[in-house]
């Protein structure tokens, strides 16, 4: 048999041969057929379910009557050239339910295009317009791809994307939309590459759900509102735990997993489901708000993106919102570049942040920031300023510009930065005010300060470079701790200014050129200084004012132009093995100043006085070592090194303060014999130090073995009080933590979250609850061991400057000590705390309830033991939590025994105070309760 070839067909009204309508044309073709359709309007509805090719020739209307003017429900149809129009703008002109359909060249006006079910069609060359609602709407698990698509004219949203559906859209131009440029929601992926948003009325990019996307070089502008909003659980990838949407590959190119095509057959023009939204090399500007917006759990990354002339923010990541950005410029904006804020966290990397209307970059709340090669300037407010408990990590960034601070921390912000530069500042070059700050490596410069610190914090300084021209180099502010470490300090009118009652160990370093004093200690500072060079200052090497005090060990006082060291009125002052040299002057000292000085060298200095004085008193009952807190006995006698007779009586009040309360804890009575103990032991170590003598070794770090509610945070909480009072501790407050303050969520996330508690410590007591849980049981890839290998490093860092209590049950926590063996060694010591028994609970209550102004009746004492006694002690048993539990219950009965009673407000008043403070029997509460 010969085979059948399909014959073209024709549509053309009048014509000898040809169909007068498209239908009948498409009823009477046969599969793979060509129908060409002459110029003219046809009033009709197509319905095509097979293989076809439909080609305009001329300017072809298809206008429906009612409902799509095109619907596909299968097979291959093709059309070329035409005008589709639809009499319902809301509806849609164009339905795709099925099938692999193509539109070329088309032009879709007063209606939608639709792309239901499982259809994968392909539009190239059409365009959309005047349609309501929206433009083109994609759902189910459509996979469509467009190409060269315009829209516009649009009093809705352009594109929308739905359900599981995937779109491929390249070249297109979504120009003036009503609505938002393109919608992408649920479980819906996109694709745009070379993409122009223009116009539109909200968000040029609305990412949802958890739907993901990809736009690569595409330019989104003049929105009035976001140019790309990222919410709800977008771009976020179901992976391991602790992993990042995105995972860094050996490349270190395209990080965002790529899941294989459902279907092979629409593999070559189907968008790949990328787990993420991504932007590369895109422009986003003139926004009316945000640039880019991330909320809620979203996820994004933003690759060699340009960010200019919004509105809002640059770059906004709030919620618990995450997102990376490569080699970004957000710049030109009216508001601040990068906003961080709640718990969301960004990482940006070679990326610049400049040219301002308020900041470069803001982080507040929980924020977590971590910069990399970048650079801040030009900005109207500060550069980088951190306020709530945000944190920032950043290196090798250059940072400045600005009229104000080139970074500023706040509240209980925290600022790692290493290898970083401050440059151009007009204020402060490094500001902390009541957070915290480490900082490494870095060069500081600021026109008024170099750097000022007024924090309860203890912040570090390391290999720092500072500069001012204006008033101080660094300043400590009052009652603030800090250290530095090989700080170099240049300029400014005073290099390192110390005000009252600040506490600052500064081991190496140099204060160069200052254009009045090198050093500046103020009433109540108690510095310690170890290996400080301090030359060319315009006044004073080193300036004591009145009252100030401290110690000065191998410091090298050379070429000040007024005498080397001055110690003012009531000042006391210690100077070892110093060096003075190439100044008129080495002393110059009030007559109520004690200053001492031993193996002192001095040089080339007219008339020397330090050879002449007295070395510090080492022995018992000598005159006071300036600068040391005094050691004191249990008896109350002072030991080596005490200060004078009232400060030795503060101490010794503060000791017994505290060992009373100690004492009146319930049981425990073991525990408070082995914290007396120890401090007993670390008292003779401090009275051996200030002798000049070696410590024995002894390790102040305990592990706290016990079920909960057993006391165990307010004994580390007393035993740090105890060794701030005997000098072994600067501060003695209590830090606690657990698994979720030391543990990160990714790789790198661990180790500085472990530092950054860990610094708030310094001086005090890091008392870690349930200690056990980082590492648990049976998973050996978990990041706890990370925080544990962390601490132990900083434990050796800073072994004099902390307490760490480890605390749990007693043999979770052999478990624990076997997991590090550089942990083990530092924890040699447990207190074990036992259950309290029933009558120990009782007194728990009775305190309670003297605390709370209630009694109990002769029966309820009885009763309230009995009750102890029969209550069942499993897991859930909290011991003291327990007791206190047990009595906020009575007080809730006996308020509703008494509300029973019926009484009146005024007759309430007026009762008798036995009616409305003691506890009855009948007052506790059912045992099943607890």
């Amino acid at each position: 048999m010969r085979e059948v070839k399909s014959v073209a067909q024709r549509v053309a009204p009048g014509s000898w041969g040809a169909h007068r309508s498209i239908g009948a044309a498409v009823r009477g073709a046969k599969p793979g057929g060509v129908i060409t359709v002459q110029a003219g309007t046809y009033t009709e509805s197509l319905v095509l379910e097979k293989d076809i090719v439909l080609v305009a020739k001329g300017t072809v209307r298809l206008v429906a009557p009612r409902g799509p003017a095109v619907t596909v429900h299968a097979g291959r149809a093709e059309l070329r050239g035409f005008t589709l129009v639809s009499p319902a703008p809301r509806d849609a002109a164009v339905l795709l339910r099925g099938g692999e359909p193509v539109l070329r060249d088309c032009e879709i006006t007063g209606g939608r295009v639709e792309v239901a079910a499982a259809a994968a069609p392909l539009l190239s060359g059409c365009s959309v317009r005047q349609a309501e609602g929206m433009a083109v709407r994609l759902t189910g698990t459509s996979r469509t791809t467009l190409e060269a698509l315009t829209v516009g004219g649009c009093s809705g949203d352009g594109v929308v994307v739905e359900d599981e559906a995937a779109l491929e859209l390249t070249d297109a131009l979504v120009d003036g939309v009503a609505g938002r440029g393109i919608v992408l929601a649920a479980g819906a992926h996109a694709a745009l590459t070379r993409c122009e948003i223009r116009g539109s009325g909200a968000a040029a990019v609305l990412v949802d759900g958890h739907a993901s996307a990809a736009l690569r070089e595409c330019r989104l502008y003049e929105a009035s509102g976001q140019g790309v909003w990222v919410r709800g659980t977008a771009g976020r990838s179901p992976g391991p735990q602790g992993r990042r949407p995105w995972d860094v590959g050996p490349s270190g190119e395209d990080r965002i997993p790529v899941a294989a095509s459902s279907s092979a057959d629409a593999a070559g023009r189907s968008a790949d489901r990328t787990q993420g939204v991504r932007l590369r090399d895109c422009e986003i500007f003139r926004t009316g708000r945000s640039g880019v917006l991330a909320e809620d759990a979203s996820a994004i990354v933003l690759d060699r993106c340009h960010v200019h002339h919004t509105t809002g923010a640059a770059v906004l990541v709030t919620g618990e919102a995450v997102a990376e950005l490569v080699s970004v410029r957000a710049v030109d904006c009216v508001d601040t570049a990068l906003v961080v804020s709640a718990t969301g966290n960004a990482t940006a990397r070679d990326s610049t942040f400049a040219r301002t209307g308020a900041n470069g970059l803001y982080a507040t709340g929980e924020a977590e920031v971590s910069l990399t090669g970048c650079t801040v300037r030009e900005t109207a407010y500060t550069a980088v300023h951190l306020g709530g408990s945000a944190r920032v990590n950043a290196r090798d960034c250059a940072i400045g510009g600005t009229p104000e601070y080139g970074a500023r921390v706040t509240e209980r912000a925290e600022l790692l930065a290493e290898r970083c530069e401050v440059t151009d500042v007009e204020l402060t070059g490094l500001c902390v005010e009541g957070g915290d700050a480490a900082l490494r490596d870095c060069r500081i410069e600021g026109e008024r300060d170099g750097v000022r610190l007024i924090t309860t914090h203890r912040p570090l300084l390391a290999d720092c470079v500072v500069t001012s021209i204006g008033e101080t180099g660094v300043r400590v502010g009052r009652d603030t701790g800090a250290r530095l470490e090989n700080v170099t300090i240049t300029g400014a009118t005073t290099g390192l200014l110390l005000e009252e009652d600040s506490a600052v160990l500064v081991e190496g370093g140099a204060v160069r050129e200052s254009r009045g004093s090198g050093v500046v200690v103020y009433a109540g500072a108690r510095p310690t200084v170890h290996g400080l060079t301090v030359e060319s200052a315009a006044k004073n090497a080193l300036y004591v004012g009145d009252g100030g005090e401290g110690r000065y060990e191998e410091c090298h006082f050379t070429k000040s132009r007024f005498p080397a060291v001055y110690a003012g009125a009531r000042s006391r002052i210690v100077l070892r093995r110093c060096a003075v040299d190439g100044t008129e002057t080495d002393l110059l000292r009030d007559e109520e100043a004690e200053v001492y000085a031993q193996d002192c060298h001095v040089e080339d200095v007219a008339d020397p006085v330090l050879p002449t004085l007295p070395p510090p008193p080492a022995k018992q009952g000598s005159t006071p070592v300036p600068g040391v807190r005094r050691a004191v006995g249990t008896s109350g006698t002072a030991g080596a090194g005490e200060q004078d007779p009232e400060a030795g009586e503060a101490v010794a009040a503060k000791l017994d303060d505290l060992r009373a309360e100690l004492d009146r804890l319930v049981g425990l009575e073991g525990v408070k014999r082995d914290v007396v103990t120890l401090t007993k032991l670390m008292q003779m170590v401090k009275v051996r130090q200030d002798a000049g003598l070696a410590p024995p070794p002894l390790s102040r770090h305990l592990v706290f073995a016990g079920n909960p509610g057993t006391g165990k945070t307010t004994v580390a909480r007393l035993y740090g009080g105890l060794l701030a009072a005997l000098g072994l501790l600067s501060r003695g407050h209590l830090v606690e933590a657990d698994r979720g303050d030391l543990v990160g969520e990714y790789v790198g996330h661990t180790a500085p979250k472990t530092t950054a508690v860990f610094r708030r410590a310094l001086g005090g007591v890091l008392f870690i609850d349930e200690a056990y849980s980082l590492v648990p049981q049976g998973q050996f890839t978990d990041f706890g061991s990370e925080a544990v290998s962390t601490l132990v490093k900083l434990m050796e860092d800073h072994r004099d400057e902390v307490v760490v209590i480890v605390a749990g049950y007693p043999n979770e926590m052999n478990r624990l000590l076997e997991s590090n063996a550089g942990l083990a060694s530092r924890f040699t010591r447990t207190l074990y705390f036992d259950d309290y028994s029933s009558p120990e609970l009782v007194r728990i209550v009775e305190h309670q309830a003297k605390s709370h102004q209630y009694t109990f009746a002769p029966q309820t004492t009885a009763a309230l033991h009995d009750y102890f006694e029969n209550l069942p002690r499993g897991e859930q048993f909290g011991n003291g939590r327990s007791a206190r539990q047990v009595f906020q219950r009575m007080t809730e009965r006996h308020a509703q025994r008494v509300a029973e009673l019926g009484l009146s407000a005024v007759d309430l008043a007026s009762a008798d105070e036995e009616l409305l403070t003691t506890l009855l029997p009948a007052d506790l509460p059912p045992e099943e309760v607890l």
